[in-house]
């Protein structure tokens, strides 16, 4: 049985003009043992859909539709107190993008790790300690630093300490949102070491690492989707999709990433013309024709389904399912 999954699945936001259609009946799946990247351009719906699968949601983001399953439980069911009790942090944590302001600047990292643990079990204060003190050493953070203001810690360091506070009751699934966008590159590399530890030494079982910058899902995903437009464009292994995508957008924008391999220095850097569509009012059929070189008629009027490519994707484009 898959960890999460999610059916026809509708998130929007609520607007003077009408409904933004930031998540728009989307399929996922995510195996047990599995590193999903998520990627692609700023405001295609990745962070909104996060908070969707994790049932994070409040106005103005709205539950159209759809259902969630997580573990075997159907959160999408689930009222607000349900999901604070028996699923977040329990089941799922999400390390937000905004994670360097996560923790509470007036109180000590232990003093905010105690008031967010109290929350979910009765453990008491000095088991709370114990527990914070274990992980950190798992992760080979200095436990010292759990003594310590936020503001007295390196940026790389609250990152981590954030991440560490996500995984304190051991979910299943941990979600974490553009975690290096705001770190130096020897600081991104700690961070991802230690989240592929988390699965490693089984603190977690899965992740999705939701990212813009696709070049670094390689280092830590085992599978990959891309995202356009409130639409899943592509999904597969992460080689397939980053070195034989299928999907017009995924060929454009793995074009327009900078990675070291020489066939990548061979052909250029390539750019994506235009712009991403209106989401209050997106355009009928596939919402990249607008911007792909390859479309057809059939583009402008018909909403391409997810299915199957020739090699091992799954892919929402004409060309591949064979229309037009």
């Amino acid at each position: 049985m898959a960890l999460l999954e999610a059916q026809a699945l509708k998130a929007y936001y609520s607007v003077r003009q009408g409904y933004i259609q930031a998540v728009d009946n989307i399929d996922l799946t995510l195996d047990r043992d599995v590193t999903l990247g998520l990627a692609g351009e700023s405001g295609c719906g990745k962070s909104t859909l996060m908070n969707a699968l994790m049932m994070n949601v409040k106005p103005p983001l709205h539950l159209m539709g759809g259902t969630i399953v997580l573990d075997g439980m159907v959160i999408s069911k689930m009222d607000r107190t349900e999901l604070k009790k028996d699923v977040w942090g329990v089941l799922v944590s999400l390390v937000p993008q905004s994670s360097l302001n996560a923790l509470m600047p007036t109180m000590r990292i232990i003093d905010f790790i105690k008031d967010v643990i109290h929350h979910h079990t009765a453990a008491s204060d000095s088991e709370i300690v114990s527990m914070a003190r274990k992980r950190f050493e798992e992760l080979n953070l200095p436990v010292d630093s759990l003594s310590l203001y936020p503001h007295e810690l390196s940026g790389g360091m609250k990152q981590r300490a954030v991440i560490a506070v996500s995984t304190l009751l051991n979910p299943k699934l941990l979600i974490v949102d553009e975690p290096t966008s705001a770190l130096d590159v020897s600081t991104q590399k700690q961070v991802l070491r230690m989240l592929v530890d988390l699965r490693k030494t089984g603190i977690i079982e899965s992740m999705i690492f939701v990212t813009h910058d696709i070049a670094i899902l390689r280092q830590i995903a085992d599978r990959i989707t891309i995202m356009y437009a409130g639409k899943i464009a592509e999904s597969g292994p992460t080689e397939d999709v980053l070195f034989d995508p299928k999907h017009p957008y995924t060929v454009s924008l793995t074009s327009a990433v900078v990675t070291p391999e020489p066939e990548v220095r061979e052909r250029g850097l390539a750019s994506i013309p235009g712009e991403p569509p209106d989401l209050l009012d997106p355009p009928e059929g596939c919402r990249f024709y607008p911007r792909c070189t390859k479309s057809m008629s059939i583009c402008r009027s018909v909403e391409p389904p997810l299915v199957k490519s020739e090699g091992t994707q799954l892919v929402a484009c004409h060309i591949v399912s064979g229309d037009g």
